[in-house]
C-alpha cells in the first residue's frame, strides 16, 4: 500500500526518505532517519520499531544488511513486513515479505533502497531508480523526483492519498541545532506527491542558501525597490530608520535565513519572490 525510496548523499553527508502511499498521514509512519547513522523506511503492515531500533543498530556500526537480518530475526510477522535501509557508508537493504499484497518488490544499488507493495504494475520500483539515478541537485530534489515517477508510473493502485519527504544531515536544521534537515508532509490530498513538491519548493526559497555572489547587495535600485515594498507594507514610515524597518519586515516574513537583518542585501530569489508578492 505504500512506495517510498531511501539513500544518501555520501558528500553533502545527508540520509533520507521520499514515500507515497493511499494511507492517510504515511509520514507519521514509514520513514525514520538520523544524521551518521543511516535512513530507514518500514512499510506494509508496518512494524514502526524498525524504525528506531534499525537506526539504533546502524548508529552502533552494524551494517544495513545485518541490521535488517536482526529487524527480521526478532519478528515473528516478518512476512507481512516491507522495509528499505541505507547505513552510514551507503550500504543498503531491501526486504518484501511473502505476505505483501501485489505487485510488491524492492531493488538496491550503492546509496538506495526502493520498494513498493500493492503497485499498479511492475514498472513502478525501476522507474524511481531511474529517474534517481538520472536526476540532478540535492538529495531532496532527488528523491522527491523518484517518488514523482512512481507516482506516474502507477503508483499505489488504490489510488493516493498521502505523501512525506524526511532528510537529515549534521545540523542540518533550522539554525543548526538538529540534523533535521527537510520534513514535509501531505497527510491527506487528492495529489499529494507533486503538492509535496512545491513545499520542498517552498523550503527552498526560505531556507535555501545562496553563494556569496548571489546574494543582492540592496544599494541603488534594489535599494529603491525595497524601500518602495516597506513604505507600501506599513514600515518605513517618518521618524523610523530603513534598518528597522527591514529588520521587522523580514523577519514577519520569515526571511531571516535569507536577508542581512541590517538591510545590506537579500538573497536574489527571496527578493524576485518579494517583488513579485508585493507588487
Amino acid at each position: 500500500m505504500t512506495f517510498s525510496i531511501v539513500a544518501c548523499d555520501l558528500k553533502e553527508k545527508s540520509w533520507g526518505i521520499a514515500v507515497a502511499s493511499k494511507f492517510p498521514g504515511v509520514g507519521a509512519v514509514v520513514p525514520w532517519a538520523q544524521a551518521d547513522a543511516g535512513a530507514v523506511a518500514t512499510q506494509s503492515f508496518a512494524n514502526t520499531s524498525y524504525g528506531p531500533r534499525g537506526l539504533q543498530m546502524m548508529a552502533s556500526g552494524l551494517s544495513a544488511d545485518e541490521t535488517l537480518a536482526k529487524l527480521l530475526m526478532e519478528d515473528g510477522e516478518r512476512e507481512l513486513r516491507q522495509t528499505g535501509l541505507v547505513d552510514a557508508q551507503g550500504n543498503a537493504a531491501t526486504f518484501t515479505g511473502s505476505g505483501c499484497f501485489p505487485w510488491a518488490g524492492g531493488i538496491t544499488g550503492k546509496g538506495y533502497a526502493i520498494q513498493g507493495n500493492i503497485l499498479a504494475n511492475a514498472k513502478v520500483v525501476p522507474a524511481m531508480e531511474k529517474k534517481f539515478l538520472a536526476a540532478k541537485g540535492d538529495l531532496p530534489t532527488r528523491l522527491h523526483s523518484a517518488l514523482l515517477a512512481g507516482d506516474r508510473a502507477g503508483g499505489d493502485k488504490r489510488g493516493r492519498q498521502s505523501a512525506a519527504i524526511y532528510v537529515v544531515k549534521p545540523n542540518g536544521g533550522y539554525g543548526g541545532f538538529v540534523d533535521r534537515w527537510i520534513d514535509y508532509r501531505v497527510d491527506d490530498h487528492d495529489n499529494p506527491v507533486p503538492r509535496l513538491g512545491e513545499l520542498i519548493e517552498m523550503h527552498e526559497l526560505y531556507f535555501g542558501k545562496s553563494s556569496d555572489n548571489e546574494r543582492l547587495a540592496l544599494k541603488g535600485k534594489s535599494l529603491e525597490q525595497m524601500s518602495a515594498i516597506l513604505k507600501r507594507q506599513g514600515y518605513l514610515k517618518k521618524n523610523r530608520s530603513y534598518q528597522s524597518a527591514f529588520y521587522e519586515f523580514i523577519g514577519n516574513e520569515n526571511f531571516e535565513e535569507r536577508a542581512d537583518t541590517n538591510g545590506q542585501w537579500i538573497d536574489k530569489p527571496v527578493m524576485k519572490y518579494l517583488l513579485k508578492k508585493f507588487k
